[in-house]
């Protein structure tokens, strides 16, 4: 297929390139900056004065959008908060336009999305089915997002929304940051300890986004995260045990709202998020479990 990514110099993005690339699909990816395009990839300028990607996108069979500020850098002041939505909706809303403007649509719009839209929970489990959507910054963003992805519809197109959990990976992600006080021989609980962590390797994050790309039968919203989710303290004790380091110093919820402010929410707060969708479509995830991804990631077994 020709994939066109938006976002594809981010860290997910990168990864999926490679992917896409070992899976023989020809990628173009839309750039605010000038790149030389090589034999492999086209890169093509979008958001910028004067730019109109819509005359290097005929033919496109799908739109990949994972463009946006991302959550993880710096703190949730307004400001910060505003540039993640906005960046968001003004990135969608030029891919509408783009795909308006191109005589044959593309088949497909697979859309990052968050498992932030789920409401913070002890003891719910969500599924794509789940109807609940949290109030709060990060659930305004995501309903909002897909809101607006949906409208792909009018053009009969498939749209997937991939609602991403707590991505663990090398280069980015949460996992740096989760695992530099063990590192450092201080590492611990993290607030109360029973708060749920949905992660997910980003290697499987990636081999999601391509299995949702090349099976027609997925729409929707679809929960990109592990079958098996861990308490906040089997997280910190599964990472102290793989890199030999003790679990003892416990960081207080207020500590972290200090440190943090509203963005303390991400690592206080939790959903036990299952993918449904994944596991009745036949998807097999690589790193099940989270001893076997940080084996992965941390050590490199």
């Amino acid at each position: 297929m020709k994939v066109v990514i938006a976002g594809g110099s981010g860290f997910i993005g990168q990864k999926l390139m490679d992917l896409l690339l070992a899976a023989g699909h020809s990628i173009v990816i839309l750039t605010r900056k000038e790149k030389k395009s090589t034999t492999k990839v086209q890169y093509v300028k979008w958001l910028a004065e004067g730019a109109a990607p819509e005359n290097d996108l005929k033919n496109a069979d799908a739109f990949i959008n994972l463009a946006g500020v991302s959550i993880n850098d710096g703190r949730w002041t307004k400001n910060h908060q505003k540039q993640i939505y906005d960046s968001r909706m003004a990135a969608t809303d030029e891919l509408l336009r783009i795909i308006a403007r191109l005589p044959e649509k593309p088949s497909v719009l697979i859309n990052a999305s968050a498992i932030g839209i789920y409401p913070a929970s002890l003891e719910n489990v969500y599924t794509e089915n789940s109807t609940d959507t949290a109030d709060d910054f990060l659930g305004k963003t995501v309903r909002d997002w897909e809101n607006k992805a949906k409208q792909v519809v009018i053009h009969s197109m498939r749209s997937v929304f991939m609602r991403f959990g707590v991505v663990l990976g090398k280069e980015g992600g949460a996992l740096p940051l989760m695992a530099l006080p063990y590192k450092l021989f201080v590492g611990g609980k993290v607030g109360s300890g029973v708060q749920w962590v949905s992660w997910v390797h980003v290697n499987d994050v990636v081999r999601a986004i391509v299995f949702a790309l090349e099976n027609d039968q997925l729409s929707g919203p679809v929960n990109v995260t592990s079958p098996a989710p861990v308490r906040m303290n089997d997280f910190g004790k599964t990472i102290g045990a793989v890199l030999h380091r003790p679990h003892w110093f416990p960081v207080p919820s207020f500590v972290m709202k200090t440190v943090l402010g509203q963005k303390s929410a991400l690592v206080l707060e939790g959903q036990h998020v299952f993918p449904q969708v994944l596991m009745e479509e036949g998807f097999e995830f690589k790193f099940p479990t989270l001893k076997s991804a940080l084996e992965d990631l941390l050590t490199g077994q």
